[in-house]
């Protein structure tokens, strides 16, 4: 019996874990459904098909999905100037491109992205999340949601609620928060932001306290999603003004899904497959297109959640969209009375802890290069888009790399006590610096036993594991043994002639990833 629940327990994680994640989809959709000016209705389809989808086929376990505001603010001079169907068809040309960057395996080169773009891609990202939840503290009139004058035209340009219906919001944010910072030292048996959502749910309606619920932003009742094909003119003129979108809101989901995906391999210790994922993300927003959705990429908020919360395989996600479906078809009464703050403060958990603020301690030590990427990559992020973002980011940091790494890769060649050539690798080993990489070695005058050391190095791409291979080869077919010290597990198991002449030291040896197709 012990035995058996045992091996229910991660089951029952990954179940409560998407049970929660769906509670919060709810509102993110239908806010994100309000940014492209579509019915509530259209998120909410998009996040249950998108988060299925790319739960059962995607390359990141774990990993959750749906209707994203950063495709949402895209969308909307679309859906303005030609309406939601030309939406519908934009997504589905959308998905098509993404299976395309899978198929051609583009989504390897998301390795390449340097760390201080990740960090300022969380950092920004976590902004965004934050200033988000802001708008929940507005009010509402008859004509819509009443603009303020604090920062016109920004995420907080709201007309703040009365002093007493904020303070009471604050409260139950804040019980909120305390919850979930609070019950995992007494309890793991239930994720926190569940038992939170709910014990604040209870006391909202127990004591009849008046603050915004989820149905006062939308109702979010409906039946079943049909399959629809987009109502537009299939000719030329129609390609020419969905391309450009498809293509923007394609290179926009990857590199936000891929991100998030890197970011849940350091945080888990585990790898995901990124070409898998561009195929999944790309099958779910073609599926989302025939069936009237918004599209949708990976949600760092909602990944974050599950993962924090104990999710770890496609149980969570698939529960997750399961669950979405099941509150839009029977319960939208039940969680349309969830008042908001328990949910802001399940989102601003998830803030605090996906804000990299170990960057504060950091950016003094860092390369002032690296520190200015940071920073730009944030502020980018939350002022324009993710996708420039990361363009910019990745552009300045080549820059620089360019700039440092003038000077080839370094090569010093030493006789130990044992009479061995010893060779001491500086530097990145990549594909502009593998000819000068090969020509330092000397493989006729060293001795039988020659020892490369990459202590000092990286391996960055395939063209250096293919630089390695020639090595190899060049010291075998003079009969000597070449010794590979300090390669990462990944180099390893890329190395095809050079495999195994790798010393291993679990100790010792990096771990880093390598952009190579294999493990993509």
């Amino acid at each position: 019996m012990a035995s058996l629940v045992e091996k229910l327990i991660p089951y029952k994680n990954d179940t409560l874990s998407g049970l929660t994640v769906a509670l919060a989809l709810v509102p993110e959709a239908v806010a994100f459904a309000f940014v492209a000016h579509v019915d509530p209705l259209v998120g909410l389809y998009a996040a249950f098909f998108v988060g299925l989808i790319t739960s059962l086929i995607g390359g990141r376990p774990g990993m959750i999905s749906g209707a994203t505001g950063a495709l949402a603010v895209v969308m909307v001079s679309l859906v303005v100037e030609h309406g939601v169907e030309y939406l519908f068809a934009t997504v589905v040309l959308m998905g098509i491109l993404q299976v395309l960057a899978g198929v051609f395996k583009l989504g390897k080169f998301i390795r390449m992205v340097p760390h201080p773009v990740m960090l300022g891609f969380v950092n920004g990202l976590a902004i965004v999340i934050f200033l988000a939840q802001l708008g929940q503290f507005g009010v509402k009139d008859q004509a819509g949601w009443a603009q303020g004058t604090f920062l016109e035209g920004s995420v907080i340009d709201v007309a703040w609620m009365p002093q007493d219906q904020l303070l009471l919001m604050l409260g139950l944010v804040f019980l909120t928060m305390g919850i979930i910072f609070a019950l995992p030292k007494l309890t793991k048996a239930i994720p926190s932001s569940l038992a939170a959502i709910v014990a604040v749910s209870f006391i909202v309606i127990g004591l009849g306290l008046d603050t915004k619920t989820v149905g006062d932003v939308a109702k979010i009742g409906g039946g079943l999603p049909s399959f629809h094909i987009p109502m537009v003119p299939f000719n030329l003129e129609t390609f020419q003004i969905i391309l450009p979108y498809a293509v923007i809101l394609a290179a926009i989901g990857l590199i936000e899904s891929l991100l998030t995906l890197s970011l849940i391999d350091e945080i888990t210790q585990t790898r995901g497959q990124s070409n898998k994922e561009c195929v999944g993300q790309g099958v779910a927003n073609v599926v989302t297109g025939f069936f009237s959705g918004m599209g949708g990429c990976a949600m760092i908020g909602q990944s974050m959640i599950n993962i924090r919360s104990g999710g770890r395989t496609r149980l969570s996600g698939i529960t997750a969209a399961v669950a979405l479906l099941i509150f839009i078809l029977f319960a939208s009464t039940l969680i349309e009375a969830i008042p908001l703050a328990a949910l802001v403060g399940v989102m601003f958990m998830v803030v605090i802890a996906t804000f990299e603020w170990s960057s504060f301690r950091i950016i003094k030590k860092i390369p002032k290069a690296d520190a200015f990427v940071l920073i730009l990559v944030s502020a980018v992020t939350v002022f324009t888009d993710l996708a420039i973002a990361v363009v910019v980011g990745v552009i300045v940091s080549a820059l620089v790399f360019a700039w440092e790494h003038a000077k080839h890769i370094q090569v010093s060649r030493k006789t130990n006590a044992d009479g061995w050539t010893v060779y001491e690798v500086n530097g990145p080993l990549f594909f502009g610096a593998i000819t000068d990489f090969l020509d330092q070695f000397d493989v006729k005058n060293d001795s039988p036993d020659v020892i490369v050391e990459f202590k000092n190095s990286r391996v960055f791409d395939h063209s250096g594991i293919e630089a390695i291979d020639t090595l190899a080869e060049r010291y075998t077919s003079e009969n000597k043994v070449l010794h590979l010290r300090h390669l990462s597990p990944e180099c390893k198991e890329l190395l095809i002639k050079a495999k195994g002449l790798v010393e291993s030291n679990k100790l010792e040896d990096p771990t880093y990833h390598v952009a190579d197709d294999r493990l993509a």
